[in-house]
């Protein structure tokens, strides 16, 4: 049994403890919180992270603060040696993400907690790709989720790396009604301004992407999530794949979920497989505990941090990962803020050893 402990306990944290409830080889025996009687938490509270190794003697941590916070907090748990999870994005700006590095980097104590390509639906379009259906990815374009996690699926499914990126962005505002947030249904009956950034990103060798987001889009249900992987030999689109099977035979195959509990089936809700014809891509492994596609990637995270920390798998998703998706999505903010082409530079991060 593998024990965490979390640092905040905010929605975010709160998912992660939900999740590991579902999770035999995963325990959560702890939060450390600043406000410990502000509410009743399933988990005992601790207010400094030194008291909280002492008696909860946890097996790493996972931090769930504000950006800002989360460099400190990194830091000081890697001052006691302690292996951490870290909340996205690690660092609020690019000074913050340089400075963590150079604080915690080299360590190689740190993850970062991306599961945007560890949701079935993903997983299995990644899966789909690596398998040369399309041949060589050369563009994506993803309008779904923000920044980082966006970043996150392109430079994945990409495959482009560390690899320096020329960026240039739009930003544009327009009404739009807005019926679900975090908290659920909002009941608003009238459009507010809601901003839509449109960037472009040229990797250099033929590579390239589009990042297309609207405020709240991850919640909102009145703008459609949409995915495209183009490739040398075909395209992915959401999930259709048109590829060339054979000479002269344009074929258009789908990625299909089988997902039980519909009209007689009786097993219960459930997310099982994600097939492309007969080839299975991703097989949920954690059926019958009824996960939505975000508890599922949680969970896997949670199940890769434990088996690393014990020697026993790769590491999840190092710190240099989650610091170079966000400096990508800090290049689009500048870029859209200030209408000039940005070019990202390597990092410190891109060139060391220390990770992994």
């Amino acid at each position: 049994m593998s024990r965490f402990v979390l640092i905040g306990f905010g929605f975010r944290a709160a998912a992660f403890h939900r999740v590991s409830e579902a999770l035999p080889g995963v325990r959560c025996v702890g939060a450390v919180v600043r406000e410990p009687r502000r509410r009743a938490l399933p988990v005992p509270a601790y207010g400094d992270l030194t008291e909280c190794l002492r008696q909860a003697r946890p097996d790493f941590v996972v931090t769930a603060v504000p950006r800002m916070a989360t460099p400190g907090v990194v830091a000081e748990a890697v001052g006691l040696g302690l292996p951490v999870l870290a909340e996205t994005p690690p660092a609020a700006d690019l000074a913050g993400l340089r400075a963590l590095w150079a604080t915690a980097g080299r360590s190689a104590l740190v993850q970062v907690a991306e599961q945007y390509l560890l949701m079935p639906a993903h997983a299995a379009r990644l899966a789909a790709v690596r398998s040369g259906i399309i041949g060589t990815p050369t563009q994506v374009h993803v309008s779904s989720t923000q920044q980082y996690h966006a970043m996150s699926l392109i430079r994945g499914l990409l495959g482009v790396g560390h690899d320096p990126a020329a960026v240039q962005a739009v930003r544009t505002v327009a009404p739009l009604l807005d019926p679900l947030d975090r908290g659920g249904w909002t009941d608003d009956t009238e459009p507010r301004p809601a901003t839509t950034t449109i960037a472009t990103l040229d990797f250099g060798g033929g590579r390239s992407a589009v990042y297309d987001f609207t405020t709240n889009q991850t919640r909102n249900l009145l703008r459609s999530r949409r995915l495209l992987v183009r490739g040398t030999h075909g395209e992915l689109n959401d999930d259709e794949i048109v590829h060339l099977p054979a000479p002269r035979t344009i074929a258009r195959t789908a990625l299909t979920r089988r997902q039980s509990g519909h009209d007689l089936d009786l097993n219960g809700f459930d997310t099982e497989t994600i097939t492309l014809g007969g080839e299975v891509l991703y097989r949920n492994p954690y059926a019958g505990a009824r996960l939505n596609d975000d508890e599922i990637a949680t969970a896997t995270l949670l199940d890769a941090m434990a088996a690393w920390v014990r020697n026993e798998g790769p590491p999840p998703y190092p710190l240099a990962e989650g610091a170079q998706d966000h400096l990508l999505a800090l290049a689009v903010e500048d870029a859209a803020a200030g209408g000039q082409e940005i070019t990202t530079t390597v990092q410190a991060w891109s060139t060391t050893e220390g990770e992994g």
